[in-house]
């Protein structure tokens, strides 16, 4: 048990790059990690980090050391879930996140799903627009939408999502219809989080600046304005597909709309899924899908 010692909380700085995050990760004090990572160096007789104020990263010979324990310690997961597998109801606690307007109208509704359908789930969910960081935060999953930036997380695609500019018909036989990207500057555009608007041009990625007389953080709240003819708004399809059925809003620019984009289910990467996480994520994607 001796050679044990230690490489648990290795693992886990060396894949958070953090002392702190990873003693919130194992449930321990950041003093004991400091104490077994050094008591491991003293048994190996070799740095495994730098440490800065700001940074921690293996050395050389800590990512040969660590590639060689990642391995073990997935074999170790690996014969734990093969005794939980043989359990049939999931149980334990499950914390997630997601996306406020997505997760109260799409994930949090399966959620509940899936928990009556596995009782002995616990689940604690986060509803925020603000990306976590899932290892500090000790989160399961997270649920993101549109492109992922580069992350050290591993994703599965759940569904999808497409992006339509759009008005009223009231707003576009008063303003005109706008059949250009330079024809933006001239209408009353409504913006959110960002106030760039992005669209597709000749096979390339593109995007708009665009400004007008309302900023909200609101999708439910610029569909509103759009419906009662203010403007222009730029939503994602889960927010307006009833009024585009109804014809209560009209998209424009269709020939620039870019392709859809996909709806993720994330989590910590060189980590193999439990049960309940894996049968979770399986139940999001084939209720999504």
């Amino acid at each position: 048990m001796f050679l044990w010692e230690g490489v648990s909380e290795f693992v886990a700085v060396a894949e958070a790059e953090s002392f702190t995050a990873a003693a919130k990760q194992l449930g321990i004090s950041t003093a004991q990690v400091s104490r077994q990572i050094s008591a491991l160096e003293n048994r190996l007789n070799t740095k495994l980090f730098y440490r800065t104020t700001r940074k921690v990263s293996l050395t050389e010979e800590g990512t040969i050391y660590y590639q060689h324990c990642r391995r073990l310690m997935d074999g170790l997961e690996e014969a734990e879930r093969a005794i939980s597998d043989r359990r049939d109801t999931p149980q334990g606690s499950l914390k997630l996140t997601a996306p406020v307007t997505y997760g109260e109208q799409y994930i949090m509704p399966l959620v509940v799903d899936f928990m009556q359908q596995y009782p002995e789930v616990d689940v604690t969910m986060i509803l925020t627009n603000q990306t976590v960081d899932l290892v500090e935060g000790g989160y399961d999953l997270a649920i993101r939408l549109g492109k992922l930036s580069s992350s050290t997380m591993m994703a599965k695609r759940l569904a999808s999502r497409t992006q339509y500019v759009c008005a009223s018909s009231v707003y576009l036989e008063k303003y005109g219809v706008p059949h250009s990207l330079s024809e933006l500057r001239h209408h009353n555009c409504l913006v959110g989080n960002y106030d760039h608007w992005r669209f597709q041009e000749a096979g390339k990625e593109r995007s708009v600046k665009v400004d007008g007389k309302l900023r909200c953080a609101s999708g439910h709240a610029l569909r509103d304005a759009a419906l009662k003819g203010l403007g222009l708004v730029q939503l994602p399809d889960y927010y307006i597909s009833d009024d585009l059925a109804k014809g209560d809003l009209v998209t424009v620019l269709d020939t620039f709309r870019e392709p859809e984009e996909g709806i993720w289910a994330l989590y910590p990467h060189n980590r193999h899924l439990s049960p309940k996480v894996r049968l979770l994520v399986d139940f999001l994607a084939d209720s999504l899908s």
